[in-house]
């Protein structure tokens, strides 16, 4: 790794040390925050494929689109011992835009928060209203969402 890349992996690392111990929902929104500070580049610019789902440290590295920001935040809550079973990267069809996209859903104490590198903030589920879910995935499953 280079100085550059050891300086992102040990500040990850210390966000997650300083936020062991915090309540879940801070974490939420403290990864949220963290993860979001990164620059938005597209798959065709930073890997020459149409599609790249980028690992965490390859995200650390050269940024990345929104799969890899939901991944990023996945991986880090992970880290902090959110259950994977309450996590789900979710692609959906921005209803706006008319394109896909993708989240970190995570759900606390009977609430689905959204994760999205394009909110500033964590958002509850059903304030969400220009996404249609396509389908989600954690590491033990996937699921189709029909509507």
């Amino acid at each position: 790794l280079s100085k550059n890349q050891t300086s992102m992996v040990d500040d990850w690392r210390g966000l997650l040390a300083f936020l062991k111990e915090k309540p879940v929902e801070t974490q939420i929104a403290e990864i949220n925050i963290h993860m979001n500070k990164a620059p938005y580049i597209t798959d065709i610019i930073n890997w020459g494929v149409r599609d790249y789902w980028a690992t965490l440290f390859q995200f650390m590295r050269k940024d990345g689109d929104c799969e890899d920001y939901a991944i990023a935040k996945y991986i880090s809550l992970k880290e902090l011992g959110v259950d994977a079973d309450h996590m789900r990267i979710a692609v959906v069809q921005d209803t706006n835009l008319n394109i896909p996209h993708a989240v970190l859903v995570v759900a606390v104490n009977g609430t689905r928060w959204v994760l999205d590198n394009q909110i500033s903030y964590v958002v509850k589920e059903k304030a969400v209203l220009h996404y249609k879910p396509l389908y989600s995935i954690n590491e033990k499953a996937w699921w189709l969402h029909r509507m």
